[in-house]
């Protein structure tokens, strides 16, 4: 216990108090978002970050650094980017809309999450097509020729429903999107395919996943910091490779053990 004068805490205390209460801090944090606040073992190389700028890219940055990857940002505008992450990551600068820049951005990466997602209503140039297959497909072409280890790819819920109403309402994203899973499988690039359900800006570490395979009709939320979670958390897993799932929050679930997340999942083609 720590002595005070007078009712008040000594300064000299006080402020080593304080530094003890914020290292705390980023320590559970750390935990609740990735499992663990040092350094992961498997985190030895570089990570390229396709949508770095994205609400799911940002996520996935933060705390890939703070598991020990030199995350190169792979972004259309470094100054937005720059604002959001200062000196602490690389960057390459490239439209993915043009399939001919993607090498030289892919060139040197150890592992690629890609969390690109087009917004044809918001920005009608971005296309699901040129976004969520042509770039996807692009990625992991370069990926497969430039020897990346491994290539997590955030997908969707619902791809596999051609009447899905998303695809009625933005451009058949959801198709376009299917499109793209298909050309990473195609590419030959170790893969792991992530859908999610509808995105949230939640916490992250509070509750649990509910994870599913074969598409199934489920509605649910999950925080965009615990999907981050998931995508960091398959680099380096075997367990992960080659398996495609879906996954909803669950509140009334605990925080997952990454060591054994994957274990149980079925791999594609089986």
């Amino acid at each position: 216990m720590l002595a005070a004068k007078g009712g008040v805490m000594q300064y000299g205390r006080w402020k080593g108090f304080v530094a003890m209460l914020a290292v705390a801090a980023i320590a559970v944090g750390a935990a609740c978002a990735g499992g663990a606040g040092k350094a992961d073992a498997r985190a030895a190389g570089t990570l390229l970050v396709a949508g770095a700028t994205g609400g799911t890219g940002r996520e996935v940055v933060e705390l890939a650094l703070a598991r020990g990857f030199k995350v190169r940002a792979l972004v259309r505008n470094e100054a937005k980017a720059r604002a959001l992450f200062g000196d602490r990551v690389s960057y390459a600068v490239a439209d993915l809309r043009d399939p001919a820049v993607v090498p030289a951005a892919v060139a040197g990466a150890d592992y690629v999450i890609c969390v690109l997602g087009s917004n044809s209503r918001r920005e009608p140039d971005n296309k699901p097509e040129l976004i969520d297959y042509g770039a996807v497909k692009a990625l992991a072409e370069s990926a497969r020729a430039a020897g990346v280890r491994q290539f997590v790819l955030q997908s969707s819920m619902g791809v596999t429903d051609p009447d899905h109403m998303l695809n009625k309402i933005l451009d058949n994203v959801l198709a376009w999107k299917l499109r793209g899973e298909n050309a990473l499988r195609a590419a030959g690039v170790p893969y792991t395919i992530v859908r999610p359900g509808g995105l949230s800006d939640g916490p992250a570490g509070v509750a649990g996943f509910k994870v599913m395979q074969g598409d199934p009709k489920v509605l649910g939320l999950t925080p965009r910091a615990d999907v981050a979670a998931i995508l960091v958390n398959a680099l380096g897993r075997k367990a992960a490779l080659g398996k495609t799932f879906e996954v909803v929050g669950d509140e009334h679930g605990s925080p997952p053990d990454w060591d054994h997340f994957f274990d149980g999942l079925r791999a594609d083609g089986r």
